[in-house]
């Protein structure tokens, strides 16, 4: 092949390789949209009907339609998109749980669902909001929690107890008392179930990673 091919093969290739046929392009399955990155198509406001739209208008509002994430999907269902939201935005800003704790619960209960988007999306702010890198890693890679701070360690046992073993001993249930009070368990626990039930919703529907997302989580199966 003479060196003018290959030039105008690579100057094809950086002009249109992510265009339309992205699906094909990132060797995304059949059934997966090339814009959602799942198994539904997008939706923008004007294909919602008078419910939906004043949904969209509650939880998107003037941003920019989503196109990947819990967002995105809960429009299919307007009630859920705003109860979804409502309580994610008590549980992450509102709630008596420390923004740091928040974000650890989140990937303790991603992990335990080997949900990817959940978890790359969350880790990068666990980090940030300050729990330890032990920690993340003790989650990321399911090693038994030891040498933690005793907060990091207390959700780490209580998420992976929750929902390996279906339930909660009682001594473990009080340490979480102690530590954040009758209401803050309570919190703690809605959090975690919280990101299962929209984490099973991703899956179901196979929402994929945006470009430029890393895969943060090694899947175990």
């Amino acid at each position: 092949m003479t060196k003018k091919w290959l030039v105008m093969i690579l100057l094809c290739t950086q002009v249109f390789g992510m265009s339309g046929t992205q699906a094909q392009t990132r060797n995304l399955p059949d059934d997966v949209n090339a814009t959602t990155l799942t198994r539904l198509p997008q939706l923008s406001r004007e294909d919602l009907s008078a419910e939906g739209k004043a949904a969209y208008d509650e939880v998107v509002g003037n941003r920019p339609t989503p196109t990947t994430g819990p967002v995105s999907v809960s429009l299919y269902s307007p009630k859920i998109a705003e109860l979804w939201s409502e309580l994610n935005n008590y549980l992450r800003n509102d709630g008596v749980i420390e923004r740091k704790y928040f974000e650890l619960a989140v990937l303790v209960a991603a992990s335990e669902i080997q949900q990817q988007y959940e978890y790359s999306g969350h880790e990068p702010a666990a980090l940030e909001f300050g729990i330890s890198q032990a920690a993340v890693d003790t989650v990321k890679h399911n090693r038994e929690p030891m040498g933690l701070p005793a907060a990091e360690n207390l959700i780490i046992e209580l998420g992976r107890q929750l929902m390996r073993e279906h339930h909660l001993d009682s001594a473990l249930f009080a340490e979480a008392v102690d530590m954040f009070g009758r209401q803050g368990v309570v919190e703690l626990v809605t959090i975690m179930g919280d990101y299962v039930m929209v984490g099973m919703v991703l899956t179901a529907i196979d929402q994929h990673l945006p470009e430029g997302r890393t895969p943060l989580l090694p899947i175990q199966y």
